[in-house]
């Protein structure tokens, strides 16, 4: 199927869009070269590491990669776009239309800017977004709670400790009094990224630092990657929680393990142990890496579910698709029964398909108050 697909793209790129405009054949052919290399960026990937996820190239040239895999997409959709308009001309005026070079010309132009676009948004440190949020039967005293989310690092050649750096010192400033992750910290083995997750154990808040796994930690030892960012300084919430206290007042925060997890022979996820033992009355803000089993959540009696995974859907219009994939959340906010579900739209991304269009990175600070 993945043949099929990219062979389609690439003929409506190749023969479609480069063959018929002016062009010397030499030039032709080079360009076609490259389409062919770039489209096969995951290949080339499981080359360099072993994994389609890490790719393990400069850094300039994995954003060279991004940015072709864009340019591919755009242009064919624009291609494609073109020939239907011309098409129903056509149709129209019982005769055939010949599209010029300048609309060739147009297009190229059209997705090599949006592609480019796309790619810096996604290289950008994500600002704070603040989110109020009303937790039924939250004590006055955690009235204000101010509660910090990262989430979907994916922390690689392409987002590495530089960025994560930066990433750290706008979470630190926002000033919460608990961060926590929900999960794809990274992409690739301990040995692959410890330095470029040292930044992450600058992080400091208050009431520490909480998170739960997400699928990508599974794909690269995640036993290994457990004991690291607990060494980090991160409590790993695997099927756990811990509470936070107020004088008299608490709240719960616990965390699941990935729905991926069975694949790998780990402890699945499993909201009646993450419990046990909790304060009956206390509210419960749930960490789930993928927002798909949030109505179980709420059921269960859950006030807040905090998710990622979905990086929002990446592309205003590819987000429908993303979240017909994740029981139909993709972004933001949602109400489920009388629970509130958070998906957020990353922090990072997989380095695989860096783009992103009219879904901005987010570091999220939530205001919890008493509703």
């Amino acid at each position: 199927m993945r043949v099929i697909v990219f062979g389609l793209l690439l003929s409506i790129v190749i023969l479609n869009w480069l063959w018929p405009l002016p062009l010397p054949i030499t030039v032709k052919l080079l360009v076609s070269v490259f389409v062919i290399v770039a489209s096969q960026y995951q290949f080339w990937s499981r080359l360099s590491s072993g994994s389609v996820f890490a790719p393990e190239f400069p850094r300039p040239l994995i954003i060279l990669f991004n940015w072709a895999i864009g340019t591919i997409l755009f242009l064919t959709l624009l291609q494609l776009a073109l020939d239907l308009g011309a098409l129903i001309v056509a149709l129209v005026a019982w005769q055939p239309i010949r599209i010029g070079t300048d609309a060739r010309v147009a297009v190229g132009g059209l997705a090599g800017l949006l592609a480019a676009i796309g790619v810096a948004n996604a290289l950008r440190v994500p600002l704070v977004r603040d989110v109020t949020v009303a937790i039924r039967g939250l004590s006055p005293q955690f009235d204000g709670y101010r509660l910090l989310q990262l989430s979907d690092l994916h922390i690689t050649r392409l987002f590495s400790a530089k960025w994560a750096a930066r990433v750290v010192e706008r979470a630190n400033a926002a000033s919460a009094d608990l961060i926590v992750v929900t999960g794809d910290f990274i992409d690739g083995s301990v040995e692959m990224r410890r330095a470029d997750v040292a930044p992450l154990a600058a992080l400091h808040a208050p009431d520490g630092l909480l998170a739960a796994p997400g699928n990508h930690e599974y794909f690269f030892d995640y036993a290994a990657w457990m004991r690291h960012l607990s060494a980090l300084g991160f409590d790993m919430l695997e099927n756990h929680h811990k509470v936070i206290t107020r004088e008299t007042a608490h709240l719960v925060i616990a965390g699941l393990t990935d729905r991926s997890a069975f694949r790998y022979g780990e402890m699945e996820p499993d909201i009646d142990i993450a419990l046990a033992g909790a304060p009956t009355h206390a509210p419960v803000v749930l960490l789930d890496h993928q927002p798909g089993d949030a109505r179980t959540a709420a059921v269960r009696g859950v006030a807040l579910q905090l998710s990622g995974h979905t990086h929002g859907g990446m592309i205003r219009g590819l987000d429908r698709l993303v979240a017909r994939g994740n029981n139909g959340f993709v972004s933001g906010r949602y109400q489920v029964g009388g629970m509130t579900l958070y998906v957020s739209n990353g922090t990072g991304l997989w380095p695989g398909f860096a783009l992103r269009l009219g879904v901005p990175a987010e570091i999220t600070r939530f205001h919890l108050r008493a509703g």
